[in-house]
């Protein structure tokens, strides 16, 4: 049995692709559980690890998916995906890779997350690690694509592509008063104003933007997710960035950038994950 778990609060407010997403997770899973529901505007960022764990905690299923709600499946990959959960059936957790959607038109690949997580076998995974406190951890020890295998199946994200300036702002200024709250400083995200925050990400996002170079067609991306990318308007952030889709200018360095990060990253990745299971772990 396989089961989803996402988490949400007010998404039409915050412009998130919830019934498509949820459309897409009925699709994939025998179970699907939402949790996040009454998520306070100010909020204590371990609250993020929280909601997290007690959703994979809700679910029922031998393997679990942690599934952000501006995230989506292909609806081509549900039988490799089934494929290799029962070849990975020993394993804590698997690795998929990431396609970052910021225009419809483009995309860019490079984060393997570990966001598959093997409950039956592993009841006690945590979701408490990394830098933002939510990603999966065994014994004290982060899952990531170094200890866990990974997956030629490929999930599609879409974060802020149909939300507003307003909405973006907001927020980030939310996202950044809770990190201060715990670690003392705004760090990368700006500062505790809508536009302190905003302006943060928007240089993130222009730094980000420049990578993708892999192009993309509406009937490429996943059916549950066509129909609202074809009705993005001009004031959503997918219709052209804000701008940058017509202002940027891709140099060398970026195409470099982008091809290293999909190939050659790829190769140390795999070189580094079967050092590591060549030798004592602690999982």
């Amino acid at each position: 049995m396989l089961s989803i778990f996402t988490s949400f609060t007010n998404p039409e407010e915050r412009m998130d692709p919830w019934k498509e997403s949820l459309n897409c997770y009925e699709h994939f899973a025998d179970e699907v559980v939402t949790v996040g529901e009454n998520w306070e505007k100010e909020f204590s960022f371990e609250l993020i690890g929280k909601t997290f764990q007690k959703g994979f905690e809700k679910s029922s299923g031998d393997w679990v998916i942690k599934c952000d709600i501006d995230t989506i499946f292909h609806e081509n990959n549900l039988q490799d995906l089934k494929k290799y959960l029962k070849k990975y059936n020993d394993y804590p957790a698997i690795c998929a890779p990431k396609y970052q959607i910021f225009t419809p038109d483009r995309f860019h690949l490079k984060s393997n997350m570990t966001f598959i997580l093997n409950k039956k076998k592993f009841p006690n995974i945590k979701l408490d690690g990394g830098g933002d406190l939510c990603d999966p951890t065994l014994n004290g020890v982060l899952l990531n694509e170094y200890n866990c295998p990974r997956i030629p199946v490929q999930f599609w994200n879409y974060d802020s592509v149909f939300k507003t300036k307003e909405v973006i702002a907001e927020d980030r200024a939310r996202f950044a008063r809770a990190w201060f709250r715990k670690f003392g400083s705004y760090g990368d995200r700006g500062g505790p104003t809508k536009n302190e925050a905003f302006q943060s990400w928007f240089n993130m996002i222009t730094t980000k933007y420049k990578k993708h170079i892999y192009k993309l067609k509406i009937q490429d991306h996943p059916i549950f997710i066509q129909e609202r990318l074809n009705m993005i308007n001009d004031k959503q952030f997918g219709y052209n960035a804000f701008g940058l889709k017509d202002e940027l200018n891709r140099t060398f360095k970026d195409y470099y950038s982008s091809l290293n990060d999909r190939y050659i990253g790829s190769v140390i990745r795999k070189v580094k994950y079967e050092k590591y299971n060549t030798t004592d772990s602690n999982l």
